[in-house]
């Protein structure tokens, strides 16, 4: 995608050839920060505070973390701890454990001197596949779209899509999940409007989504979280498309918290609730979402505290909540399959069930 007309992916090699650049989006969207890793620690960090997030795009940084980490030391112990300390960062998201075994499965089989070159040339492979994959979800989708938009009314001038959290290209290495349906169709003539949740306690929707939309010129408005619901209740809503951190093979799906609150209401106004997920986002190992997947549970300062922009164009930190408050912050939730209309994948349009997901990924038969 383009920033000010320049083409960016989210993360990509330094012109040094060896060093990783990724957009600093912690510094978004009132500062456009590119920061270099030049270490595994520097790729775990960024990991953790979130400078990179999204579930594809921490599989591709955990991937190019390793070739960092078998440049400084190519052995095989190096190679578990790098492995280890990388899966630690964060527990929700599936991409990382699949990318981190991705690259030790390959590397362990060649020498070790053979390994910096694999490393990169892998991790670079991810990422290019990921961009394949996302670009394809949009393709799939478009038809579900285009058919919902021709349902409307005669006279409709507008397709009311809810989207929740950041599913864009800043969560993937490009196009994104959900927002890639949304550019998609948008590129295709269709007249979409986008309401944007904030997303809080990150406001990764007001930030970030907010963000990709003004530079691509699709129209939106950001809503506070709660508000989804009022706007389903008044027909405001034309349909719900949100991403997923980990899919699990009945078709539950976690994403930012408070998705299932938007889930639910959804389902009581008759409302399309759509998940758009690349295939090595779905835990085939996982058969119960709600009670199996792990809920990352992150600073509590997250919550008493908000970063913006104030009058003097200086971003701050403010404390929200009285002295002493305690606050919890768990950063996912799960939304079960009965709730989700259907699943928007690079290989086609399923429904949210372990029989629909098979049904494009056979080889995960048992």
């Amino acid at each position: 995608m383009k920033v000010d007309g320049i083409p960016y992916r989210s993360i990509w090699l330094n012109e040094n050839g060896w060093a990783v650049d990724i957009i600093d989006q912690t510094r978004l969207p009132h500062e456009f920060m590119v920061k270099s890793l030049g270490s595994m620690q520097d790729a775990a960090e960024a990991i953790s505070v979130m400078r990179v997030r999204g579930a594809p795009l921490i599989g591709a940084t955990a991937a190019y973390g390793l070739a960092l980490a078998m440049r400084e030391d190519s052995s095989d112990e190096n190679l578990v701890n790098a492995a280890e300390t990388l899966l630690a960062t964060r527990p929700t998201a599936v991409n990382l454990r699949w990318a981190l075994a991705r690259m030790q499965q390959v590397l362990t089989t060649v020498p070790g001197e053979q390994r910096v070159a694999m490393a990169y040339a892998l991790a670079a492979k991810i990422c290019d596949e990921d961009v394949a994959i996302n670009h394809a979800i949009g393709r799939h989708a478009l038809d579900v779209i285009r058919n919902l938009w021709q349902q409307k009314p005669t006279g409709s001038e507008t397709f009311h899509i809810l989207t929740h959290c950041n599913a864009g290209w800043l969560a993937t290495v490009d196009w994104g999940t959900a927002l890639s349906v949304i550019y998609q169709a948008f590129d295709d003539g269709i007249p979409v409007h986008v309401w944007v949740d904030e997303t809080r306690p990150r406001n990764q929707g007001a930030a970030l989504t907010a963000w990709e939309l003004k530079s691509h010129g699709i129209p939106h408005d950001v809503i506070v979280d709660n508000a989804g619901g009022h706007l389903m209740q008044h027909g405001l809503v034309d349909v719900c498309i949100t991403g997923t951190d980990r899919t699990a093979r009945n078709g539950d799906v976690c994403n930012k918290i408070g998705t299932y609150l938007k889930a639910l209401a959804a389902c009581d106004n008759e409302v399309p609730f759509y998940v758009a997920l690349p295939g090595p986002t779905i835990d085939w190992q996982m058969t119960d979402g709600v009670n199996g997947i792990p809920i990352e549970q992150r600073d509590a300062e997250e919550v008493t505290h908000v970063a913006g922009k104030n009058s003097e164009g200086r971003v701050d930190s403010v404390q929200i909540t009285p002295d002493g408050v305690s606050a919890c912050n768990y950063a996912f939730d799960v939304t079960p399959a009965r709730l989700v209309t259907g699943l928007f994948t690079e290989r086609g349009v399923c429904k949210a069930s372990e029989e629909g997901l098979l049904g494009l990924y056979p080889e995960e038969m048992e």
